[in-house]
């Protein structure tokens, strides 16, 4: 019951400065083993119910007891109680999907300044589920939205998102109808060595970069772009017929300079190519070529990920969403990533 929309709205506001947390009915205990991994939120950022709990002496060691008692239910007027006393801050932004919300969502909104206040009507039987009664969806005993609780969020102006009408995707399993591309060019064993031996240094000094292995081959992008998952077959066959007519293993570039990648904190290292016109006009042909399957821009699913990075940052998908015409053509620079470091490491 991961949401995609979720995952990419946690990493819009991280990017953007923003602490997130989770104010949940669910028990406290229960969520925080695996929330930092699913959703990028650590256990001190973590709001639940929980149960009373003392400390004991067994056999010699300390440990926490759980009791038969509830201590705290953080649901409904709960929430922005528990909000209080483990924050101390009034959100700037509250995100429910039911009438247990209600109250955390009024208790953003009594602040000053600007705020926004969320519902999700989960109104889609075919991809989810379809649970109201507001709407004259069916009604549940539990995670109820009530019709009470949609007037109200018309009347004070919340917004109310449809799963069924604004969601293009509901889970990250579910595949992608945008996939982005990025086509390349493999550079020679000479270059290799050289990428090869400039990231082994970058480990020694910042270990937790990446090493040039099979996922991450050093390579040089010729172009970026979003494009329609269903006519992949067509961009397939449609730069494949640029790259058949261009002499690609007889152009030379000259690698000449060591070049720095500012992305937040950590940027990436690389080696900057010459820009000849024969590269040049091999983008061109390329952009042209994929250019009638492109569509603006996507999201993470769009890309390959992992369970332990389910979410891609949002500068990559603005880069990729931008990289024609802001690295194309008299922008371009051609170069090899070999790794990624700190802003002042050499």
């Amino acid at each position: 019951m991961v949401y995609q929309p979720m995952l990419e709205l946690l990493a819009y506001l991280r990017a953007n400065g923003f602490k997130n947390y989770i104010v949940s009915g669910g028990g406290i205990e229960f969520m925080r083993p695996w929330t930092e991994k699913v959703y990028g939120i650590p256990p001190e950022q973590v709001v639940g119910s929980s149960i009373k709990t003392k400390f004991e002496m067994r056999d010699g060691k300390p440990v926490l007891v759980r009791l038969p008692q509830l201590n705290f239910n953080d649901d409904k007027g709960g929430k922005p109680v528990g909000i209080n006393q483990h924050i101390g801050r009034r959100p700037i932004a509250a995100f429910g999907n039911s009438a247990g919300d209600e109250q955390m969502l009024e208790y953003t909104q009594g602040g000053s300044g600007a705020r926004f206040m969320l519902l999700v009507l989960h109104d889609d039987a075919a991809r989810e589920y379809a649970y109201g009664p507001a709407k004259g969806l069916p009604n549940v005993k539990l995670g109820a939205f009530t019709q009470a609780v949609y007037d109200k969020a018309q009347k004070e102006g919340w917004t109310v998102v449809s799963m069924k009408g604004d969601w293009k995707q509901v889970f990250p399993f579910e595949r992608s109808p945008v996939t982005a591309i990025d086509i390349l060019l493999e550079p020679d064993a000479t270059m290799l060595q050289h990428a090869e031996a400039v990231n082994a240094r970058l480990l020694k000094v910042y270990p937790k970069g990446f090493a040039l292995d099979a996922t991450h081959r050093p390579h040089i992008t010729m172009i970026q772009r979003f494009v329609r998952t269903a006519d992949l077959d067509k961009v397939y066959a449609a730069a494949g017929q640029v790259l058949a007519r261009a002499n690609v293993t007889a152009m030379k570039l000259e690698a000449f300079k060591y070049y720095y990648i500012p992305s937040q904190d950590i940027g990436l290292s690389a080696l900057s190519r010459n820009r000849t016109p024969e590269l040049l006009k091999l983008q061109a042909d390329l952009i042209d070529a994929v250019t009638p399957f492109t569509v603006e821009t996507g999201t993470s699913a769009a890309f390959v990920t992992t369970p332990d990075d389910p979410v891609i940052d949002p500068f990559l998908i603005q880069y990729v969403s931008a990289f024609v015409p802001k690295a194309s053509g008299e922008h371009f620079n051609p170069h090899v990533t070999t790794g990624r470091r700190p802003p002042g490491i050499p």
